[in-house]
C-alpha cells in the first residue's frame, strides 16, 4: 500500500522531470542474449528485471513542433489523460523565449454542457516540475476549459492570487496565450472554413465563453463566430445580418434576428416565420442568453428575439397594419370565454390582428423577462425574477376563422372549442401535461365522433 502511495506521488509530481527517476525494478520480456531458439525456431524470450523509470524526460512540449507529427500529439494527450476516451479537436504548441519563457501544448476538447466539469485540466510546470492543475490565476477564465500543459520558469510560485494577477510576466503570458488561441481559430477558419464549420458545434461554448469574459478575445472572435440557421447553414455575424436585413428590418430601422433555442419544441413557430420569408437561427448553448445580450450591446441597430417570444407582427413590426375581422364588441364577448378556460394567474388573454394563416392562438413570453430568468438560472440564483410566477401572453388571432366561429356556437360548445384551441397552443409549447393532457386527448376523440 505504501509503495502504491509513493508511486502515485512520484507519478504526479515527477512524471516529466528532466532527470530519470528510478523507483525499484520491473519485469520485462526480452530476446535471449545468446540467441537460443525454441522448438519453432524463434529466438527465446526471457524475463529480466530492469530499472523502473517512472518519468518521461523528454515530453512532447519540450520538443520543436517541426519534430512532432499529429500522432505524437495524440499520444501525448493520452499520456496526460489516460482515462479520457475522446480525442481532442486540435492543439496549439506554445514556444516562446522572449520577453518571457513559455512552452506548452494546449488541446481543445469536445466541450459538454456543464462548463464547471471542464475546468482544472491544464497542468502547470516549471522546468518540467509539476506545480498545479489550477491555473485560474494565470490564464483567462475561458482558457481553463482547455486541456494540456504550460511550462514557464517566469511564473512566480507559492504566492497569493492577487500577487499573481498583478505580476507583469503573468499578465504578458496570459495575453500571449489568449492571442495564440484566437489566432489559431482565425487561421483555421481562413484555411478551411468547411472543416471549421464541422467543428463549430463542439467549439461554440468555448468561443462564447471567451467572448463574454475577454474583450480582446471578443475583438478577434467576432470575425469567426458562426451563427447556424435552422437549415443547418453557417454564417458569420456580418454575413447573416447582410442576409436578413432586407426582410427582417422593422419600422424603426432595426434588424431583428429571430432565434430558437430548441428547434423541435419551437418547430411550429419556426415554420410560421419561414412562411413569412424570415430566417431563424439556432442558439442552444448554455451561454446563449448571455451572448445575445453581449451582441446586442456591441452591434448597432440589431436586436434578438426568440421566435416564440411574441407574434411575428410584434417581433418584427412593419408600417402596415392588419385590420381585425372581429369588432371590439365581439372581442369583448369572446375574451371572458377564453379567460374561463385558462389559469388567469398564469395567462394574460389579449387579441391580436394576425394573418389568417397563423394559428388561432399563440402563447408567448416576453423576451426581456424570459431572457433575464434564463441568465439568472445559469448563474445559479433566483434574483428579482426568481420570485415572480411565470407569466405568458395568450394571443388570440382575431382574424382566424375558427376564432370567429366560436361566436356562433352554443354556450357549452363555446367553452369546449375555446378550451381545445388553448390546449392546442399549450401542446405546441410543451406545456400540456398530466391530467390536462389526458383531458385534451379524450376531448379530441369526442370531437371526432
Amino acid at each position: 500500500m505504501e509503495k502504491n502511495r509513493i508511486e502515485g506521488i512520484l507519478n504526479k509530481y515527477c512524471k516529466f522531470l528532466p532527470i530519470e527517476i528510478k523507483f525499484g525494478t520491473k519485469s520485462e520480456w526480452v530476446d535471449d542474449a545468446n540467441g537460443e531458439k525454441d522448438d519453432k525456431g524463434n529466438v527465446k524470450r526471457i524475463e529480466v528485471q530492469v530499472d523502473n523509470i517512472i518519468n518521461n524526460t523528454t515530453p512532447a512540449w519540450v520538443k520543436a513542433p517541426a519534430d512532432l507529427k499529429d500522432e505524437d500529439y495524440a499520444n501525448f494527450y493520452r499520456e496526460l489523460y489516460p482515462m479520457s476516451f475522446e480525442a481532442p479537436l486540435f492543439h496549439i504548441h506554445l514556444n516562446v523565449d522572449y520577453p518571457f519563457n513559455l512552452t506548452g501544448i494546449l488541446y481543445f476538447p469536445k466541450l459538454k454542457e456543464n462548463i464547471e466539469v471542464q475546468k482544472n485540466k491544464i497542468q502547470l510546470y516549471s522546468n518540467q516540475v509539476f506545480i498545479t492543475d489550477s491555473v485560474g490565476e494565470i490564464v483567462p477564465e475561458f482558457l481553463t476549459l482547455l486541456h494540456g500543459v504550460l511550462d514557464s520558469p517566469d511564473i512566480p510560485l507559492n504566492v497569493s492570487r492577487s500577487y499573481l494577477q498583478a505580476d507583469g510576466n503573468v499578465k504578458k503570458i496570459s495575453a500571449h496565450i489568449t492571442k495564440k488561441v484566437a489566432d489559431k481559430l482565425a487561421q483555421m477558419f481562413k484555411d478551411d472554413r468547411a472543416d471549421f464549420e464541422s467543428k463549430f458545434d463542439d467549439l461554440k461554448v468555448f468561443i462564447e465563453y471567451g467572448m463574454l469574459t475577454e474583450d480582446k478575445f471578443y475583438e478577434k472572435a467576432e470575425k469567426f463566430l458562426l451563427l447556424k440557421n435552422t437549415e443547418g447553414k453557417y454564417f458569420t455575424v456580418e454575413e447573416y445580418l447582410e442576409k436578413i436585413k432586407a426582410v427582417q428590418t422593422d419600422k424603426d430601422k432595426k434588424v431583428v434576428v429571430l432565434y430558437a433555442n430548441n428547434f423541435d419544441a419551437q418547430h411550429s413557430f419556426v415554420e410560421a416565420a419561414k412562411e413569412r420569408g424570415y430566417d431563424v437561427i439556432l442558439l442552444d448553448s448554455p451561454l446563449s442568453p448571455h451572448l445575445i445580450s453581449k451582441l446586442e450591446s456591441k452591434l448597432e441597430n440589431v436586436s434578438f428575439a426568440r421566435v416564440d417570444a411574441d407574434t411575428l407582427d410584434k417581433l418584427i413590426k412593419k408600417d402596415e397594419e392588419i385590420p381585425s375581422k372581429l369588432s371590439d364588441k365581439e372581442k369583448e364577448t369572446l375574451k371572458p370565454i377564453f379567460e374561463e378556460v385558462v389559469n388567469k394567474d398564469k395567462f394574460n388573454v389579449q387579441f391580436e390582428n394576425m394573418s389568417e394563416t397563423e394559428p388561432p392562438i399563440v402563447i408567448t413570453q416576453p423576451e426581456f423577462i424570459r431572457r433575464m430568468m434564463e441568465q439568472q438560472k445559469l448563474g445559479g440564483g433566483g434574483g428579482m425574477f426568481g420570485a415572480f410566477p411565470e407569466m405568458y401572453t395568450l394571443a388570440v388571432n382575431s382574424n382566424h376563422p375558427v376564432v370567429g366561429s366560436i361566436l356562433k356556437k352554443q354556450k357549452d360548445n363555446k367553452q369546449k372549442l375555446a378550451k381545445q384551441l388553448c390546449d392546442l397552443a399549450m401542446l405546441s409549447q410543451g406545456m400540456l401535461k398530466g391530467e390536462e393532457l389526458t383531458k385534451f386527448i379524450n376531448r379530441s376523440i369526442d370531437l371526432m365522433k
